[in-house]
């Protein structure tokens, strides 16, 4: 039987918050790191510049959520470029890191940091939202979920991650699933067919109004993410 959406989600808020925090720490800073996580961090850097660029440049006014915000680089840049944003992690530390970044950075917008679940805890009402590699985890029907309460509350924009359905990762996820569960291993990223799911995205959404009509492919070594934009 599959996890549901609370079980991952404590599984990664165990794991981000304890076993991996010093790790995520060095990786989303300037800190030196091994080959394979600069490949990463590069890939993350990437990814971060193409969710940002599917929003307006100047985003002063704007309200925008930033689901899964880790230590807060997204959230940082977008309060620049002008908007009032809420960060949400549920890893405590992360959100921690977030906001002793943020302290002294200048900014034409505001960030507000939360601990908590991404959904459960966001704001009723914003402009936009953007959850970059938060729901890379998460089976088809849990990200199809997120996706439609996200278009639920937001006004103009959705733009997230998925895992791209590839032979390796497909091995890479039934692999995972046959070995015995180990608390200090990473949760296991779900490889989603993009057509597909974006095609179901459409029909949960479609008659709202909204459609997933933007896609674009990040791929930096060992890091590889697929983006989709969902519109009103």
């Amino acid at each position: 039987m599959r996890e549901s959406y609370l079980e991952r989600r404590d599984q990664l808020t165990t794991y981000f918050d304890q076993t991996a925090a010093k790790a995520w720490q060095a990786l989303t800073s300037s800190e030196p790191v091994n080959r394979i996580r600069r490949t990463v961090r590069a890939g993350r850097d990437d990814m971060r510049e193409t969710l940002l660029g599917w929003l307006p440049e100047d985003l002063s006014g704007c309200t925008l959520l930033d689901a899964g915000c880790g230590t807060g680089a997204l959230s940082i840049e977008a309060a620049r470029r002008g908007a009032q944003v809420v960060g949400i992690d549920v890893a405590a530390s992360l959100v921690e890191v977030a906001r002793r970044r943020s302290a002294d950075v200048p900014m034409k917008g505001s960030v507000e940091f939360r601990v908590g679940d991404m959904l459960a805890d966001a704001p009723d009402e914003f402009d936009f939202a953007v959850a970059m590699d938060s729901l890379i985890h998460y089976e088809a029907d849990d990200v199809i979920k997120a996706a439609t309460e996200l278009t639920r509350r937001a006004r103009h924009c959705v733009a997230f991650t998925s895992a791209p359905w590839t032979p390796l990762l497909a091995a890479m996820h039934f692999t995972g699933r046959l070995l015995p569960h180990r608390a200090h291993r990473a949760p296991a990223i779900v490889p989603l067919r993009t057509e597909r799911l974006m095609a179901d995205i459409d029909a949960a959404v479609g008659a709202s109004g909204w459609s997933a009509t933007k896609t674009a492919r990040v791929t930096s070594g060992f890091y590889i993410s697929q983006a989709i934009g969902v519109y009103r």
